[in-house]
């Protein structure tokens, strides 16, 4: 086990806050970072991306949805509990804001890579309502799957890149143990409460986060409460093993991708949202 740091910050007054993990290292490949993030009015106005997916999930204490439209036509709401994964491809246009102002969205924002070939793909985009996704219950544990599979409950939806998402809850001395795929890189967000990750304590306000980088056989996380109820979540996924290639919204696996990519949106061929 390694640990990485979380950088925390405050943007747009008091109305969104991160706690942010970015992967400058690719330690955790494919996973270009997360934000656990509250936001309490409208924060993201139109805006691109391009060469990964852009995931939002929502907790189930989120007080609203997220209202999501992207230059696909696309627009709905993000419900608590649910999940939108957004594959930009060779590029996209979208916005997400509070359902309701003044009610607090409590959710993650997940950046995903995508393979080399899929950068230059349609975009596309997949969504999850909170009633689809599989819960299991065992040892004082709630694991929802948001992605992934875990102990026979598999998610309805099959993202282009290979990762898995856990939303675990620990009532106090709940304990679960994950299994990791071999090969597959995973790391533990803390979401609240304290808890024991493979015998390492972590905590909420903790800002750095357990790595398990990609072993030959499989290995096993496990999450213990020791002091009250605890919740975390689990990402794991198969490194794509690739460059990127960062600028602003756009990561691409060569330079010169990445170029072509930034004059298709300043020559708006990355497209626009529809008036409403």
């Amino acid at each position: 086990m390694v640990t990485i740091a979380t950088l925390q910050r405050a943007n747009h007054g008091t109305h969104f806050r991160a706690a942010a993990l970015r992967d400058a290292a690719g330690l955790i490949d494919p996973f270009l970072g997360v934000d656990h993030a509250w936001m309490s009015a409208p924060t993201f106005p139109p805006h691109p991306h391009a060469g990964f997916s852009a995931v939002s999930y929502l907790f189930l204490d989120s007080e609203t949805g997220i209202d999501n439209r992207d230059s696909l036509g696309t627009h709905n709401l993000i419900q608590p509990g649910g999940l939108h994964w957004a594959a930009a491809g060779r590029g996209i246009i979208h916005e997400e804001n509070p359902a309701e102002t003044g009610k607090t969205v409590h959710s993650l924002q997940i950046f995903v890579n995508l393979a080399r070939e899929q950068q230059e793909a349609a975009p596309l985009v997949l969504s999850l309502k909170p009633q689809e996704v599989p819960v299991v219950r065992v040892n004082g544990a709630t694991v929802r799957v948001p992605l992934g599979s875990f102990q026979g409950a598999i998610s309805p939806i099959s993202p282009p890149t290979d990762v898995r998402v856990l939303d675990i809850s620990l009532d106090e001395r709940g304990r679960v143990a994950v299994p990791v795929p071999t090969g597959h890189v995973a790391f533990v967000m803390p979401i609240f409460g304290v808890m024991a990750i493979s015998g390492q304590e972590f905590s909420g306000n903790t800002l750095n986060v357990p790595v398990f980088p990609p072993q030959a056989n499989e290995q096993t996380i496990t999450l213990e409460a020791e002091q009250g109820n605890a919740k975390a979540v689990l990402f794991s996924g198969k490194p794509l093993a690739q460059p990127v290639y960062w600028q602003g919204p756009f990561a691409m696996a060569s330079s010169e991708a990445l170029t072509k990519t930034i004059k298709a949106y300043q020559s708006g061929e990355l497209g626009s949202l529809q008036r409403i």
